[in-house]
């Protein structure tokens, strides 16, 4: 079974609490506090697993939960750190965050990417000593980690991709010009999911070809298969438009690349725009060559290159794969998706699940508080002018100063968010 899109929960680990403790040894009178700090909770790493070109391994674990960080211990012992989760993902895979839909992180390029970073540990008593409070009998809860749901959506990557109508021959042609060993028989839908298959053009040249299920009319409005898979050569640079021009189905060569060509304007403008070599196949079969004149016609007025061959005798494969590697080297490079998030974005959804806000007053001063703020202020400096632009436009958008007005706050009050207070000034 092939999967190429899943909805998976993360969770990062908490981290460890700090430790409340007081040092006891013999002839060592009032030892003072030494409580040790909480351990890191630990990350969820993806990876890139080169062995793996489906999501199925996720259709049965969709919740990865990393390691806690353990609590501090007396005597200035330090909580162990929770260990990192790495999660294997196949290469083109794209994280999405779930609610939005917006890419977090294409695993192309990087092999590694950290999606839920592991909550800090707290700070034990020891550093909570002073002058004048010698005896701290409290210490700092460690922070939760980041959680989120994910949508992963895979998008293969493949310099070239095959489209055409079933049984056009796209999986006898991959068979031939690479070691990829697709299922062929004679017969509509026998591919019911994407093949990849290297091309080695020998001293180190090639690329990688994708072989797409066969397209149909209709396919936008759910007929057929091929629609469903089309997001596998959103990447790729060059398109192979196959053309059965044997005509033993009774059907017109020019009529279906145009048929072809109005499915990919439905599903994408800009792959339909992506550049494409007309392979016009079963060459061994075709009775009336004079019926090809149209055929011909029509690939140059649409200005696309056109090369005949057959994939049952091999002839002109090699003129094949000598006009696409031209192509490709003409061409940019695979593309890599950016990241949509945004730093308001990230501070949002990597916290908690339910970002709940209780505002609460006492005379003139307005408490805030809320799971999501108690994380996001563990990430603002109070001495940096940006960072606390950056709380400022966090608040905004996450409807704090609306809340605040609701609860009848006026011009020169006091707001506290976790000990951290400011003047309200309208």
């Amino acid at each position: 079974m092939f999967v190429d899109t899943i909805k998976i929960y993360i969770k990062a680990g908490n981290g460890g609490n700090g430790a409340v403790s007081f040092r006891r040894e013999k002839y060592v009178a009032a030892g003072g506090p030494d409580g040790g700090d909480g351990g890191r909770g630990g990350n969820i790493v993806f990876r890139i697993d080169e062995g793996t070109n489906t999501l199925l391994a996720f259709r049965y674990k969709r919740k990865f939960i990393a390691e806690n960080g353990e609590n501090g211990k007396g005597g200035k012992m330090h909580g162990k750190n929770g260990e990192d989760l790495v999660v294997l993902v196949p290469p083109g895979t794209l994280l999405r965050d779930a609610e939005s839909g917006k890419i977090i992180f294409d695993m192309s390029a990087d092999r590694e990417f950290v999606a839920c970073r592991g909550g800090r540990g707290g700070w034990g008593n020891r550093h909570f000593a002073t002058p004048t409070r010698q005896i701290p009998r409290f210490a700092k809860s460690g922070t939760k980690g980041e959680e989120r749901e994910l949508l992963l959506e895979l998008k293969m990557l493949a310099d070239v991709g095959l489209v055409g109508f079933p049984n056009v021959g796209k999986s006898s042609i991959l068979s031939r010009i690479s070691a990829a060993k697709p299922k062929i028989a004679d017969y509509h839908f026998t591919t019911l999911s994407p093949n990849l298959g290297v091309v080695s053009l020998g001293e180190g040249r090639g690329f990688v070809a994708a072989d797409i299920p066969g397209l149909i009319e209709g396919a936008a409005e759910g007929l057929g298969l091929g629609h469903e898979f089309l997001r596998h050569v959103d990447r790729c640079r060059l398109l192979l438009h196959v053309v059965d021009v044997s005509g033993i189905e009774g059907r017109d060569p020019a009529d279906d690349m145009d048929k072809i060509d109005e499915e990919l304007v439905r599903y994408s403008e800009a792959l339909a725009s992506r550049p494409q070599i007309v392979v016009g196949n079963k060459t061994d079969m075709v009775a009336d060559r004079a019926a090809l004149e149209a055929f011909e016609a029509r690939v140059k007025e649409k200005g696309r290159t056109l090369v005949y061959v057959s994939a049952a005798t091999g002839e002109g494969l090699d003129r094949l794969l000598v006009e696409t590697e031209r192509a490709l080297s003409a061409l940019p490079p695979l593309a890599v998706y950016e990241s949509e998030i945004t730093e308001e974005d990230r501070a949002l959804t990597a916290g908690a699940s339910e970002r709940t806000t209780t505002v609460r007053r006492e005379n003139n001063t307005f408490y805030v508080e809320g799971e999501w703020l108690y994380n996001l202020m563990g990430q603002i400096n109070v001495d940096d002018y940006e960072s606390l632009n950056f709380l400022q436009r966090v608040l905004r958008r996450q409807g704090i100063f609306e809340l605040l007005k609701e609860k009848g706050i006026e011009d020169g009050h006091t707001v506290n968010i976790y000990d951290f207070e400011f003047d309200y000034m309208v």
